[in-house]
């Protein structure tokens, strides 16, 4: 197994040592634009192999060449957001940047399977699936395991309990549109309902839909890192060892949930083929308004791609 991950900023960076430290892929190959930066953090992270006990080898580029024949490519390239800027104003800019590094890892890796982090996410999915020309099943968002993994890390925040045992999902778009549902929220078995009052279940929901600027907004100069980092590489390891796990992605919907024709955060069994499985839950009146909601916003910005 060879994954490549295209950028060696913090996010890309922190995927490949996250992959590099999983051991499960023969080869990670890091690729920027930057001179030296792959190569050297390339070099790092190999070189800190016998710590931790990983035979994975990685290698860093500025060219794609050494990319060729990859099983999976995780795309994080592009502008990162700073204060006072939305995911949508990254849009034409970072359009271009994933139009060029889609077109090269096609060319060098036509059977992969892609991962896409740059945004506005669930936009740059649908811009590197129509310049990939590849299967649907083969391209994909990384959305909702992030934003489940911080409303999960808020819950245990306000319970202090363990995170392990608070089962969520998150979906929707990756945004301030996103739809966290309290309704399948189970700690332990317990419904979060009978935990939590309403008023704290809806601080939770907002902050979760806010956790990405929020971390904005502390660092000033760039965005969250190690937790996009870490979602990516679960996405790795599902389909890399054929784990098959149910896990919310940026999927190209086909008539679920009566939607077509764009990338959506949904549940999604994630195997080698990539995504085999798109499954459909029964919606409240409430949860499903939120949820179209939530595409008309995506279908409006990905419109505005022109592509």
């Amino acid at each position: 197994m060879k994954i490549s991950v295209i950028g060696a900023g913090n996010v890309g960076a922190t995927c490949a040592h996250i992959l590099a430290s999983k051991g499960f892929a023969q080869e990670v190959v890091l690729v920027d634009i930057l001179e030296g930066i792959p190569q050297g953090k390339g070099l790092d992270m190999w070189e800190a192999a016998p710590v931790a006990g990983s035979d994975t080898f990685v290698s860093g580029s500025n060219d794609y060449a050494p990319t060729a024949g990859s099983d999976i490519v995780v795309i994080t390239a592009g502008l990162a957001r700073k204060p006072g800027m939305t995911r949508e104003d990254l849009l034409a800019k970072n359009t271009e940047i994933v139009k060029d590094v889609t077109s090269n890892v096609a060319k060098h890796s036509p059977n992969s399977i892609l991962i896409i982090i740059s945004n506005p996410l669930d936009t740059m999915t649908y811009v590197a699936y129509k310049v990939s020309g590849f299967p649907h099943q083969r391209v994909m968002g990384m959305a909702g395991i992030l934003d489940t993994a911080r409303y999960r890390s808020f819950i245990a925040m306000e319970l202090k309990m363990s995170v392990e045992d608070i089962s969520a999902v998150v979906l929707g778009g990756h945004g301030d549109t996103m739809v966290p549902f309290p309704r399948l929220t189970t700690v332990g078995g317990v419904p979060l309902t009978d935990l939590l009052p309403k008023e704290r279940i809806d601080a939770i929901v907002e902050r979760t839909r806010k956790g990405g600027i929020e971390i904005v907004n502390f660092l000033k100069t760039g965005s969250a890192y190690y937790a996009p980092a870490a979602a990516a590489a679960q996405m790795c390891e599902s389909i890399a060892l054929n784990k098959r796990r149910v896990l919310p992605c940026a999927c190209w919907l086909t008539g679920e949930y009566g939607l077509r024709d764009l990338f959506m955060g949904v549940p999604a069994v994630l195997g080698t083929k990539g995504v085999e499985k798109v499954l459909e839950i029964n919606f409240s009146p409430e949860e499903k308004e939120a949820f179209m909601k939530s595409s008309e916003a995506i279908r409006k910005t990905m419109n505005e791609a022109k592509l």
